[in-house]
């Protein structure tokens, strides 16, 4: 699939100001998680940002970037404004949304969203295993119950939470932050209203399912943490 990635960029996060730019060993979160998405080698990367310090940084590397408003309600919105200065979008097969707070994603792990557009679904993302209990009871991560159509290669997503309650009696998973849209898809997406559950949970993807598009789903095997808060931070440090 003729592939597009954006990586949406937001330096105003409440619970991590200035997150994009945070340091790990040396060098930015943002640089990381753009370099594994140069290194998936499956299409066109480009940086949705509005901070100018984001920008110089891609720049500086000979990255692609668009700015954008720096009001967008959500990652989602920032990537349907990046791609609106793209030429050419059309000739796009697919266009993945890739959370800027992931600076250890595997880059073979990136290409795997596309799949679940090649089977028909209207969005596809990933899933992956709770490493632990903590991680699980952790209201921080976000888990994904999936309707699995084969075991762990392709699946269905029916709910998403953040609360602990929400593993029970379910066949959970800890979400990666990535989707893949077909562009159709992702206009018809950001020309929904934001519907209650998105807004109560503070899950975009409920925005999806609440107005019955389809979430398919891959699965990958211990992807590593995305950073919410400093003490992830230190975490991803140690790994690295």
């Amino acid at each position: 699939m003729k592939t597009l990635i954006v990586i949406p960029v937001r330096m105003a996060s409440r619970r991590f100001p200035n997150k994009p730019m945070a340091l790990i060993k040396g060098k930015p979160m943002i640089q990381r998680v753009w370099e594994q998405a140069v290194s998936s080698n499956i299409g066109d990367v480009i940086v949705a940002c509005s901070e100018k310090e984001v920008h110089d940084l891609i720049t500086s590397l000979n990255g692609e970037v668009k700015l954008t408003d720096p009001n967008l309600p959500s990652g989602t919105d920032r990537v349907y404004a990046a791609i609106q200065k793209h030429s050419n979008i059309h000739q796009y097969d697919s266009i993945i949304n890739l959370q800027g707070d992931m600076p250890l994603i595997k880059p073979q792990d990136i290409g795997q969203v596309n799949f679940p557009l090649q089977q028909g679904y209207d969005i596809g993302t990933l899933v992956t295993n709770f490493k632990d209990d903590n991680e699980a009871k952790d209201n921080n991560t976000t888990k994904a119950h999936i309707e699995w159509i084969k075991k762990e290669l392709l699946g269905r997503a029916i709910d998403f939470s953040k609360d602990f309650n929400f593993l029970k009696g379910k066949n959970c998973y800890h979400h990666v932050g990535i989707y893949s849209f077909r562009y159709e898809a992702l206009e018809k997406f950001i020309s929904l209203p934001p519907s209650d559950n998105e807004i109560i949970r503070q899950l975009e993807q409920m925005r999806a399912l609440d107005s019955n598009m389809s979430i398919g789903v891959g699965y990958v095997k211990n992807t590593p943490i995305s950073v919410d808060t400093e003490e992830d931070l230190l975490k991803v440090e140690k790994i690295i």
